[in-house]
């Protein structure tokens, strides 16, 4: 196991290179920059962009500029941000909106806060719905699980939180759609919902698809053949072996919802990473696409290795190396 993660991790360095010279290359094949303020009525002296530039280095040749900003990244530092003066980017996201505030009051927090509600409560939901609908094949509750599941699956997310805003924010008023109150529980309930709503259809199709298999094996017809429980063999012999396929999606999944989903914190207004990665995108701020995103990637490769480790839990016949 030792032998097998610490080959993992070294593969982690060409994974975010590669990702960081894609997002860098794009972020600069962009027009305009950082410090364009062309059509918002509040352009700058053409002497002031040239410091800034300066400043940052972004008067150097592009390759320059990325060795300089890999250089920082290596030693922790995720740059500094163009848009919000003084601040750095893991200031922004790692450091606390308020003096005394714990971690959870972070940008990061936050998100990984919300991800982690939308995780638990797509989990919950998700695969014993799979489960259910794999022992009542082809009934109604079958179809009906099928039904909603692929209806969560292609409507995109963003649509339906434009609908769950306009029946239970506007129209019914049940929980507000833009708060600063997040120690309300009903401030997360649009968000949350939102966010774990495509995971939890795709949850309940794979469980599903996985559990008719595991049904279908041998060794469920030599536990019925014993004259074991129904539900002994569902829970205890079939959803074990189900859950592998499962826990492969669960890891980058996990890592995807913490991370944040940017658009879904953008309607809602939340203060999590979301809000900065838009405005980053849209202001050219290439410290905070190049921080965010490497950061997402190496969470989503280590959420990855994760879930690799923890198949020889699941099916000790399963050997990692």
């Amino acid at each position: 196991m030792a032998s097998f993660l610490i080959r993992r991790l070294a593969l982690l360095f060409p994974v975010v290179i590669v990702i960081s010279l894609l997002t860098f290359g794009a972020g600069h094949l962009a027009p305009g920059g950082p410090f364009d303020r062309a059509g918002l009525g509040r352009e700058l002296p053409q002497s002031v962009i040239n410091n800034l530039n300066r400043k940052f280095h972004l008067d150097e040749p592009v390759w320059k500029q990325y060795l300089i900003y890999m250089g920082n990244f290596a030693h922790g530092d995720l740059g500094p941000s163009y848009q919000y003066k003084g601040e750095s980017v893991s200031d922004l996201i790692f450091k606390p909106g308020q003096a005394g505030d714990g971690f959870l009051q972070t940008r990061f927090g936050r998100s990984m806060e919300l991800g982690f509600i939308a995780f638990v409560f797509a989990c919950l939901v998700g695969i014993p719905i799979g489960v259910i609908s794999a022992v009542r094949q082809n009934t109604w509750i079958d179809h009906v699980a099928l039904f909603c599941a692929t209806v969560g699956i292609t409507v995109p997310n963003f649509v339906v939180a434009l609908v769950l805003m306009d029946i239970f924010g506007v129209t019914l008023g049940w929980f507000p759609i833009v708060t600063t109150n997040y120690g309300d529980w009903h401030a997360w309930v649009l968000p949350a919902f939102t966010l774990s709503l495509n995971l939890l259809a795709f949850l309940a199709r794979l469980t599903r698809a996985s559990m008719l298999e595991s049904l279908r094996q041998d060794y469920i017809r030599t536990a019925n053949a014993k004259g074991l429980r129904w539900t002994v063999v569902v829970t205890k012999h079939a959803l074990r072996n189900s859950l592998i396929p499962v826990a492969t999606v669960l890891g980058p999944a996990l890592a995807a919802l913490v991370t944040g989903s940017f658009i879904i914190e953008y309607m809602f207004s939340f203060p999590g990473m979301g809000q900065f990665f838009v405005t980053g995108v849209t202001s050219r701020d290439y410290s905070m696409v190049m921080g965010l995103t490497l950061f997402y990637a190496i969470l989503i490769s280590c959420a990855n290795l994760l879930v690799d480790a923890t198949y020889a839990v699941l099916d000790p016949r399963i050997q990692v190396r």
